[in-house]
């Protein structure tokens, strides 16, 4: 799977997941919005490449399928602090021309998400 440009200057790397993979991105300098705590475009970045990963996982089959996002909407519950942040995507409807995910970032827990996205995506066959 090969993520966009972005997922790079955000220092992304990718675990392999079952259903999805699952992107770690490290607290730097980069990413950094006030003092100890990460910058909230660089946790929506972090959001959509986990949606856009989990969209190609899922489009693997159909070489060259290309997608395109049509709007997303951050749900920002906490602050992210000084450490690694994972995030991983949900394909929650795949249809022949649009596909919704979903997708949450968390630091310590999985199940205590520090943002959460939803997104819409057109798909081109």
């Amino acid at each position: 799977m090969k993520l966009p440009p972005y997922a790079e200057l955000l220092g992304l790397t990718v675990e392999p997941g079952g259903d999805a993979p699952v992107l770690v991105m490290p607290f730097s300098g980069d990413v950094v919005g006030r003092p100890r705590f990460l910058h909230g475009g660089a946790i929506g970045g972090l959001l959509e490449m986990a949606a856009v990963g989990a969209l190609l996982q899922a489009l693997a089959a159909e070489d060259g399928a290309k997608v395109k996002p049509v709007n997303v909407t951050v749900d920002y519950m906490r602050g992210g602090r000084e450490k690694e942040t994972r995030a991983k995507g949900t394909v929650t409807r795949l249809g022949n021309r649009v596909a919704n995910v979903s997708a949450i970032a968390w630091q310590d827990e999985e199940d205590r998400p520090i943002a959460a996205a939803r997104m819409n995506f057109l798909i081109v066959r």
